[in-house]
């Protein structure tokens, strides 16, 4: 079941405090970035970060689960709606993230 867009604009919303957020549909559900960051995915109408130990020091009690089959366990956010902490613990965790390796340009074809 493919994740609802009015969703994921919300969550985009909550999110703007923590910095510059943006999604990308991937495969039916949506990969969010903050600040040109991967940080978290969201699968089936559900927020799932990217596990660090500073996002699961910081909600020690959210459960860890895999956001689709075969995939490995995220931190599952279960409110959504707490902005402070929601926006806190994505800080937290894109701090630990690396920053993305810049994109080679593309290699004009030959034709």
């Amino acid at each position: 079941m493919a994740s609802n867009p009015e969703l994921i604009q919300y969550l985009c919303e909550q999110l703007t405090g923590a910095g510059t957020i943006t999604s990308r549909k991937m495969f039916g559900e949506y990969g969010l970035y903050c600040d040109g960051k991967f940080f978290a995915v969201v699968c089936d109408d559900q927020l799932f970060l990217k596990p660090t130990n500073a996002g699961c020091g910081f909600l020690p009690d959210a459960p860890m689960a895999p956001p689709y089959e075969g995939a490995k366990d995220y931190l599952l956010i279960t409110d959504p709606d707490d902005r402070e902490t929601l926006c806190e613990c994505v800080r937290r965790t894109c701090a630990e993230l690396p920053t993305p390796k810049p994109k080679k340009p593309r290699k004009a074809k030959n034709t």
